[in-house]
């Protein structure tokens, strides 16, 4: 390549660049609000000054203890002010968030101890009954420091050798940054939900997270001062970056350490909230909420949502009682939601069932991801957008993961070609939105014919008896698989099976009709996701 002119003398240095990270916003925040609250919990108001200098403590603290770069710190908290400033005060020193699933076993999380080599566990008492033999079981030994919240009124035993205020006390209220050195840094660790086998360590850069979090500021149409209630857990994904987008507009954070509709609603009515996020099964705790627990709401709230498209019924109910729901879609290799169903405004004159389908597909890019296509996995080239040709949902950009920690193996297969490869089936509209229509594990193959189970799904969500539904292969000597459908009933509501299979046979072309039925409630993960892997194996003996 030939040498440019403009590359003659004019170098980096510290006056013109500087490591992108996410820490900087709080510094700002800060600076030009200080008194303005950034985080409620409780009875607890806490300002932006106050919000930097604990988070400075920390990270004081941290370093005094020996804590640097590329050491892990894991947290095992729910969604706290604590919460908060590890979000900043760890990778101030330099050093790794991995923040632990605070509703998985403790087998998994002596492994991300050991796998993730942390140094120091933060803890809240209330998770004491599962971390306490995670840390017998562990090969490592974290100094453990155990938080104690004021909100939690509950059991739990302390564990380690100082409660988390007298560690912050060993700390110096200002810390001068010394990290990243690099952009590319690793910033936080977070593991997958990992179905079969072990789980695998997802590592964000400084760089990364800057991007998604502006990028989230622009999707979710933050303006200044926005009033965020913590629904979405703060361990998954590191809370789609939100505890670092929050910063960027000085909004504030209202913590909740539990997803409950009189809480959720006292919040909103209480603090004028204007965005929150959450699976959809937040979104059923809002709208089954007894009466008495409901209040009228102060705004339209915004509420971002990922996982499964929300069916028809869901949208118009959420609707009507007062929030406007957007459709994200990411994974945890792509800092969270990384794609969005960009709402055209010509679309609201559309007829409901349009608009729901609309509604469904995930969308386009975010402003901070640079490429989202679907790809022929086989020949790595775009398949038509005709909203039919399946491929897979790929992603390239400064948004998406390092790579697998200790993995390389997985990480080149995720790279493949030069594209992150999501594992997730869809087509691409004429308008360049894609929709997904299924992972490509869940697709149901029969009599040579593939099912896409969230078709079959969505069909079952309109019936107006059914809560949840969730359909998988099961085998069939005859057809090689078809389709069967776990289903939640509604609280007073009645359907049977026959039912059911009679709706769908209205709604679908009939091989793709379940032919089993079964009505339980459906296992979940930690972050609201269905665990289609436990279905599969009930559906062999269904």
């Amino acid at each position: 390549m030939a040498a440019s002119p403009y590359d003659t003398d004019l170098d980096r240095n510290p006056a013109n660049f500087q490591p992108l990270t996410p820490l900087t916003f709080l510094e700002r925040a800060a600076q030009v609000f200080p008194e303005r609250t950034a985080i409620v919990h409780g009875a607890l108001r806490r300002s932006y000054k106050d919000f930097h200098t604990r988070a400075c403590r920390l990270a004081s603290a941290l370093a005094r203890r020996g804590i640097g770069r590329g050491d892990t710190v894991a947290v095992m908290l729910a969604n706290t002010p604590a919460m908060l400033e590890c979000h900043y005060g760890v990778p101030m020193t330099g050093a790794v968030l991995n923040t632990l699933n605070t509703r998985l076993d403790a087998a998994i999380i002596a492994f991300s101890l050991d796998h993730g080599e942390a140094k120091v566990l933060i803890t809240d008492r209330e998770f004491a009954k599962i971390v306490k033999p995670a840390l017998e079981l562990a090969k490592v030994k974290p100094l453990v420091i155990d938080y104690d919240d004021p909100e939690f009124t509950g059991p739990g035993e302390r564990l380690g050798e100082l409660e988390y205020e007298a560690f912050l006390s060993e700390g110096e209220p200002v810390f001068a940054r010394r990290h990243p050195l690099d952009e590319w840094d690793a910033i936080s660790l977070n593991y997958t939900s990992g179905t079969t086998g072990n789980p695998k360590g997802v590592v964000y850069h400084h760089r990364g997270a800057y991007l998604l979090a502006q990028g989230n500021v622009v999707t979710c149409g933050m303006g200044k001062h926005p009033v965020y209630l913590w629904t979405l857990p703060m361990f998954h994904c590191n809370g789609w970056c939100f505890p670092w987008s929050i910063s960027v507009v000085a909004g504030t954070h209202v913590c909740l350490r539990q997803v409950r509709a009189a809480a959720m609603y006292d919040a909103i009515a209480t603090h004028k909230v204007t965005h929150l996020c959450g699976a959809p099964i937040v979104m059923s705790t809002l709208l089954n909420a007894p009466a008495a627990e409901k209040k009228p709401l102060p705004h339209v709230v915004e509420f971002f949502t990922a996982a499964a498209p929300p069916p028809e019924a869901v949208l118009a109910a959420m609707k009507a009682a007062g929030f406007n729901v957007t459709h994200l879609y990411g994974l945890t290799e792509t800092y969270g939601p990384a794609v969005v169903n960009d709402w055209h405004a010509e679309w609201n004159d559309l007829e409901p069932a349009a608009q729901a389908a609309r509604k469904a597909r995930q969308g386009v890019r975010y402003l901070a991801l640079e490429a989202l296509d679907i790809i022929d996995p086989a020949t790595m080239e775009a398949v038509p957008a005709d909203g039919q040709t399946m491929g897979e949902a790929m992603f390239r950009g400064n948004v998406v993961m390092k790579g697998y920690l200790k993995n390389p193996k997985a990480t080149q297969e995720a790279f493949a070609g030069g594209w992150f490869h999501s594992g997730d089936l869809g087509v691409k509209h004429p308008d360049g939105y894609i929709q997904l229509k299924d992972r490509s594990k869940d697709i149901i193959i029969s009599g040579g014919e593939n099912i896409s189970s969230i078709e079959v799904e969505d069909a079952l969500f309109k019936h107006p008896a059914v809560q949840a539904a969730a359909v998988v292969a099961k085998p069939d000597d005859r057809w090689g698989e078809t389709p069967c459908a776990f289903i939640e009933l509604k609280p007073e509501h009645m359907a049977t099976a026959e039912d059911l299979i009679a709706w769908c046979r209205q709604h679908l072309a009939a091989y793709k009709c379940p032919r089993h039925i079964v009505f339980t409630e459906l296992p979940k993960t930690s972050t609201g996701k269905i665990q289609k892997f436990k279905l599969r194996e009930m559906a062999k003996d269904a």
